[in-house]
């Protein structure tokens, strides 16, 4: 019989990853110009539209279906999740005996997570691409590039990077934020800067508006660590415990750099720095005590703060809202420092972290994931965007006349502020 309390803990868990996107929309609206608003937060509501559709017709197949036989790919069994009714039957009647919840919830849960992973690609983006071009292109992306990723670390036995390899992913290092970001990377460098960049300073349009998105992703992102450990134990709380260290040392170790570089703390660096530390913790959030949380935390701001910062203007690439700098960056400092602290009785293979073991044989997994999952998602995404580009006749960026006049109006005939005129 599966336990309730492990039942209701996943379903409350999916329902706090699903806020996440909504979430950044807020996040990402607010960081936006107040003429791209519209276009930037509907960029994120439309993927969970289509994120929503295809996985159940394909990706959760391509990510969890099949045998196990596959190293880099699922099956397709499981398309338009079939066999999910007659699953939960059989279930019902002879439940297995390692399973604590239904499967059909994780149908669910990883959807979630597939939703907030493309909707971060955006961010790079905003303010200069043609709606159709995301949708074309994260449709693709979800299926090609997310799905067989998230086979290839969650897959379980034969998975390439996390059964071969064996590197550690508690909650989506490798399978969420590098994907993410170096996928926006590689696209803000494909379609080029926004009109003027280099030249005008670009400012938050509604700093509460990021704050409200911050804060919507903290809550959410409770579910996103906690929910990783599919049960509610030791180890659940053990991630949430992490998840609020890291944020708040993210945070507060943001607001002292910011002290130190400008002279004054702003509240959307405290919350750039909420999310920094959110994401440096998720590949070991369930692997590492509360202190090198602590550490994880308080280092990842003034990389990412530099990252942000220098790296955009040294090598002159337009990350609009730093989706490169934030999740690339402190995803990729998450999963080395996961080989560094790990806890040898919670690795999910044999070997624990450097400083524990002195045997530095997970650390170099990790670095080895780390690399096999750029490797794939650079090359995944150059081919995908080359065809969505011919497919699109070359034209994947809105006109200048209309990236001067607003995406809002141009791309959707909407705008996020209208003027009060009695009518509206």
């Amino acid at each position: 019989m599966f336990d309730s309390g492990s039942t209701t803990f996943m379903l409350v868990c999916t329902m706090l990853v699903f806020l996440m996107t909504p979430g950044l929309a807020f996040f990402y609206g607010g960081l936006a110009r107040r003429k791209n608003v519209v276009n930037t937060m509907l960029m994120c509501f439309g993927i969970i539209g289509l994120v929503g559709i295809l996985w159940v017709v394909a990706g959760w197949s391509f990510a969890y279906g099949g045998d196990g036989s596959l190293s880099f790919f699922g099956g397709f069994d499981q398309m338009l999740a079939l066999p999910t009714v007659s699953d939960l039957l059989a279930e019902a009647s002879n439940p297995p005996a390692d399973a604590t919840y239904p499967g059909v919830v994780d149908i669910a849960f990883q959807m979630a997570f597939a939703m907030i992973t493309s909707a971060i690609v955006t961010g790079s983006l905003a303010g200069r691409v043609r709606f159709g071009f995301i949708a074309l292109f994260m449709g693709i992306w979800v299926l090609v590039v997310y799905a067989p990723l998230a086979h290839m670390v969650w897959g379980g036995e034969g998975s390439l990077i996390g059964d071969v390899i064996g590197a550690l992913d508690f909650a989506g290092g490798d399978v969420v934020h590098i994907s993410s970001g170096v996928t926006g990377l590689i696209l803000c460098l494909m379609v080029g800067g926004r009109r003027g960049f280099g030249v005008m300073s670009y400012r938050p349009h509604n700093v509460p508006f990021v704050a409200l998105g911050a804060g919507l992703l903290w809550f959410g992102w409770f579910g996103f660590n906690g929910g990783s450990a599919f049960a509610a134990d030791g180890i659940a709380a053990l991630a949430v415990l992490n998840t609020v260290t890291a944020s708040a040392a993210g945070l507060a170790s943001w607001m002292v750099v910011e002290r130190v570089c400008t002279g004054k703390p702003t509240l959307v660096g405290a919350s750039t720095g909420l999310v920094a530390g959110l994401v440096v913790v998720t590949p070991g959030a369930g692997f590492v005590e509360p202190w090198a949380a602590l550490v994880m935390g308080a280092i990842v701001s003034p990389v990412c703060y530099l990252a942000i910062s220098h790296l955009k203007a040294r090598f002159g690439y337009d990350d609009a809202l730093d989706a490169f700098g934030c999740h690339g960056v402190g995803g990729i400092l998450g999963g080395v420092l996961t080989g560094l602290f790990c806890v040898p009785e919670l690795s999910w293979t044999e070997h624990g972290g450097l400083l524990y073991t002195g045997d530095p044989a997970l650390l170099i997994d990790q670095i080895l994931g780390i690399a096999v999952t750029l490797v794939i998602v650079v090359v995944l995404d150059l081919v995908i965007a080359f065809v969505v580009r011919a497919l699109m006749g070359g034209k994947i960026r809105v006109d200048e006349a209309d990236e001067a006049l607003g995406l809002d109006v141009a791309e959707h005939g909407e705008s996020a502020y209208p003027a009060f005129s009695g009518l509206d």
